[in-house]
């Protein structure tokens, strides 16, 4: 699931730069071009920004899912080992108590 999100955090920075790099050139398009050009970079522009929305649901739903397992399998382990769960949440209550007093 790491290299999967991994891969799609990748595809969105790709897609994000290119929206941003489209969108410079339409800025320059319509300070120095005419409807024509103009008119692609849109279009352009457009796509990449189809495609970062795409590949952000992607990473979204990829995040939601693993979210879900992950609160799954806590609650499954605290139902299994409920004193361990209750230790476990002391010990990091103290710690940040302990890193809270420090400040």
């Amino acid at each position: 699931m790491q290299s999967n999100t991994q891969t799609q955090y990748n595809h969105l920075t790709k897609d994000l730069q290119n929206v941003v790099t489209d969108a410079e050139e339409l800025l320059k398009a319509v300070g120095r071009e005419g409807d024509a050009k103009l008119s692609e970079v849109r279009t352009r522009v457009q796509a990449s920004l189809s495609s970062a929305k795409e590949t952000l649901g992607e990473v979204q739903e990829t995040v939601r899912a693993g979210t879900q397992k992950a609160i799954a399998t806590t609650d499954t382990y605290v139902h299994d080992h409920p004193w361990q769960a209750v230790g476990v949440g002391a010990a990091v209550g103290l710690l940040v108590g302990f890193l809270a007093a420090r400040r």
